[in-house]
């Protein structure tokens, strides 16, 4: 791996797709490591767009503004943060040699879409899951809930981020309701969702996995501790790690993601998510990016994800080693209004271990994540207690 000045004919460029705050983290040690930056996303002032070289504002779904962009810019590495890109341009630009796609153009595709993931992983790969089917219609959703999952179920747009559009559906009697909101919640104007039988499960973890180059040039597959999270609705709201788990189970956790990552080929880090009860653990779903409840490893390991992803994609070594014990808290916006402020920040900070992220982002919602607390101590339970009293002292307020 060579790597340039930025700004200079010598640069080695990377370009993101998506520019929140994950993707703010890895542009920052991008940074660090001299590597030219360009953010792009459907709005401006994004947060990874505020600590780029540059930063551009197209809608990601166009694959011909996508395709302009890309060679107006000629970037070494295409990084994907989100699911709404035109991922078959992304397919073509990578044939073509424009630029590599991290990890693959392929797994992009396959990743960004829950029915392509879903049907590699079960009927592919082998791997074991819940129950589930595909719908099309209000109609094929009551008739796959009914006849496949059975009740409880969940229903999810098959192209979503961050829980939209998801329901938890206990009968028949919310069967249209969880089909709008799925609708609305969805990532593609096509309606198609997935629904999943419900599996009795102790806790979910993220196995946070990552391929880089060896220092032979082949490809090795190393594994963080597992993270354990709490979601609300479909979004992560606190993560800790590590998350205690027995023996098998962590082997089982750690070879199901290793055959799907395996599948998936290419650098970088992925979060695959599990379902672990006892000794048994089932596949969820993966990301190939940062994850969000990866959050908490900007307090836990050595390198933190985003230090994994940029060394890994750039053919660097990597040290996934755990430093310590802690956790992360959501911080929620708490209101509809653009360029809010926080109160209590210096509160926050006081907390014993505690450390605080402040993504940026140029508008709040009620539940848009707008910030992070973290926290670390000597055990996770500590660590917890620490990153929610901490997450709770922040406050924010209209910024008018």
């Amino acid at each position: 791996m060579r790597l340039g000045t930025p700004l200079s004919a010598s640069a080695f460029k990377v370009m993101l797709l998506g520019s929140g705050e994950l993707g703010k983290e890895v542009v920052i040690e991008l940074q660090r490591l001299g590597v030219e930056v360009i953010a792009v996303d459907r709005y401006a002032d994004a947060p990874a767009q505020q600590v780029a070289h540059r930063a551009h504002v197209i809608a990601m779904t166009n694959a011909k503004a996508l395709r302009a962009l890309v060679e107006a810019e000629r970037p070494n590495l295409i990084v994907p943060e989100i699911e709404a890109i035109a991922t078959d341009e992304l397919a073509a630009i990578e044939a073509e040699g424009l630029a590599t796609v991290i990890p693959t153009a392929r797994a992009v595709q396959l990743t960004m879409n829950r029915e392509g993931i879903r049907r590699l992983a079960a009927e592919e790969l082998g791997l074991p899951t819940s129950t589930y089917a595909f719908a099309s219609s209000e109609a094929e959703l009551a008739a796959a809930a009914r006849d496949v999952t059975g009740f409880p179920c969940f229903v999810k747009p098959v192209m979503s981020s961050s829980g939209k559009g998801q329901s938890y559906v206990e009968g028949p009697g919310e069967i249209a309701q969880a089909w709008r909101y799925a609708m609305e919640g969805g990532r593609v104007e096509q309606p198609r969702v997935i629904v999943e039988g419900r599996i009795d499960f102790d806790f979910e973890i993220t196995q946070l996995t990552v391929r880089s180059r060896a220092a032979d040039g082949s490809i090795q597959t190393s594994f963080c501790a597992p993270i354990g999270h709490r979601q609300v609705k479909g979004d992560y709201v606190e993560s800790w790690q590590p998350q205690p788990m027995s023996a098998p189970a962590l082997a089982l956790a750690r070879a199901i993601a290793g055959k799907v990552t395996e599948a998936l080929g290419g650098l970088g880090i992925f979060g695959v998510e599990l379902f672990v009860k006892g000794d048994e653990v089932w596949f969820s779903e993966v990301s190939p990016r940062p994850h969000d409840t990866g959050l908490v490893t900007l307090v836990t390991q050595h390198q933190s994800e985003f230090a994994l992803h940029a060394r890994a994609i750039l053919g660097l070594p990597v040290d996934v080693s755990l430093r310590e014990p802690g956790a992360s808290a959501v911080i929620y916006g708490g209101m509809d209004a653009k360029a809010i402020a926080f109160e209590g920040v210096d509160e926050a900070l006081g907390v014993p271990g505690a450390d605080l992220r402040l993504f940026g982002k140029p508008e709040a919602f009620e539940r848009r994540r707008m910030g992070v607390a973290l926290a670390r101590a000597t055990d996770v339970d500590t660590a917890r207690a620490r990153a929610r009293e901490a997450a709770g002292k922040v406050r924010p307020v209209r910024g008018d």
